[in-house]
């Protein structure tokens, strides 16, 4: 089965807890704190694998969870990281957030690394809250939570060469033709519901070229009228050919009017992407062996030449001419180092610089719950340890200094009332508050 769309959530380990801890030796008083960091947790990245054609991986498998940090412990012991997680994809792959629709990578190069879902930091021991003033602080961190998300990934296959075409156009059986490809066909529309690939040599087997550039070439499921929108079985492959170098554009030319055929083809490219049309294409008039393409043919190539474009006529099913195809094909393409790198650039990872500004809002949920938003506070309320006094006394100092403890009770919050800060749930009291 050619899978080549998934939906997966991921979620990045959380950060291990700080310790608060102190020295306890003979003949040492008062030691002071010695609680060691939690460790970092593991982070999720994708991984380009050459050896990957499909998303067949994320078939089943659709939840991927990363390892948390250690605890930190006393004698200043930090807590080891997580591992790390490694997802391999095949090239062309693209990640989006599936909440947001925002591209995250989008990955052509063979070892290519992209990072989907950062480990939480692991909490701060006491060790680090000790000051002139105040010598034996209990007060450590939590360890943050781990990035969770879900993730849309998209495969476009990286091909040189596409074929595109109405369903029963004869791609298949050209495919067969030209490469060592075998794939399913038959005299019927839609024999071809997945993309096929093959390899394809230029020189032919009675060339004496020498052309040693051997291309790939794609052979995508018919399209029919509308496709762009969602119409047919092709719609879901369009993009498959957004990647390659040259586009084949076969016609079959035994249909009841070529004509209106390559017409339709050629505006389900240009609505899905109007790129596809500036591509190197090559008009493929197919089944040549059959009289009525035989008398369509003088006059489909010369409203083609009138149009500006290159146009051939074969019959994939004899082989006849496939050598002038081939030709053609190879002056379309690059030289052989170039062939030798991805159609596209190295791909594309989006880097965003992580805001920790002090900024906030308030809003008011429903009646009697109010939501404080800001990464700073979100940070400091999930790595607060609410249980211990110190901690919470230092969460609210924190509340006043932002500014936060100001704001909410000009939004006319009351006694009682329900505070949400990320995932932690406070109850407002006149001092101090009380955790839900």
């Amino acid at each position: 089965m050619f899978l080549d769309e998934v939906t997966i959530t991921v979620r990045a380990g959380d950060g291990g807890d700080g310790a608060s801890s102190f020295r306890h030796e003979a003949h040492v008083p008062r030691g002071g704190p010695d609680g060691g960091d939690g460790g970092r947790g593991g982070s999720i990245h994708v991984r380009v694998d050459a050896g990957q054609t499909t998303l067949r991986d994320f078939r089943f498998k659709h939840h991927f969870k990363a390892t948390s940090g250690g605890r930190g412990s006393g004698s200043r012991r930090h807590g080891a990281a997580g591992e790390e997680l490694t997802l391999d994809i095949p090239p062309g792959t693209a990640i989006y957030d599936d909440a947001t629709g925002e591209l995250l990578a989008d990955l052509v190069a063979v070892g290519q690394v992209a990072m989907i879902a950062r480990g939480g930091r692991g909490g701060l021991g006491n060790t680090h809250f000790k000051t002139s003033t105040h010598q034996a602080p209990k007060h450590a961190q939590k360890g943050e939570r781990g990035e969770e998300r879900w993730l849309r990934l998209e495969l476009r296959l990286i091909a040189d060469i596409g074929l595109v075409g109405l369903p029963n156009a004869g791609k298949s059986t050209l495919l067969a033709a030209l490469t060592a490809a075998r794939p399913k066909i038959a005299d019927y529309p839609f024999t071809t519901l997945e993309p096929n690939l093959g390899v394809m040599d230029l020189a032919g087997p009675d060339d004496l070229t020498g052309d040693e550039r051997r291309p790939t070439i794609a052979d995508v499921p018919g399209l029919i009228e509308g496709a762009s929108m969602g119409a047919g079985l092709g719609h879901a492959f369009l993009r498959h050919v957004e990647r390659t170098r040259v586009l084949l554009h076969l016609v079959d030319g035994s249909g009841r009017d070529p004509a209106w055929d390559f017409d339709v083809i050629r505006e389900e490219l240009r609505a899905h992407d109007p790129a596809l049309l500036e591509k190197p294409t090559l008009v493929v008039f197919n089944k040549l062996d059959r009289p009525p393409a035989q008398e369509a043919w003088p006059a489909f190539r010369a409203a083609r030449l009138g149009e500006g474009q290159d146009a051939v006529a074969i019959s994939a099913i004899e082989g006849t001419g496939l050598d002038e195809l081939r030709q053609r094909v190879a002056s379309l393409l690059p030289g052989a180092d170039e062939l030798d790198a991805p159609p596209e650039p190295a791909g594309v990872v989006v880097h965003r610089i992580e805001a920790m500004g002090d900024g906030f809002s308030v809003e008011q949920e429903g009646e009697r719950v109010f939501r404080v938003r800001g990464k700073r506070i979100e940070r400091i309320a999930s790595q607060t340890n609410f249980d211990v006094e110190e901690s919470a006394e230092r969460f609210q100092r924190d509340l006043a200094r932002l500014g936060i403890d100001d704001e909410l009770r000009r939004s006319g919050i009351a006694t009682g009332d329900l505070v949400r800060i990320g995932a932690t749930e406070l109850e407002w009291e006149a001092q101090p508050w009380e955790v839900r």
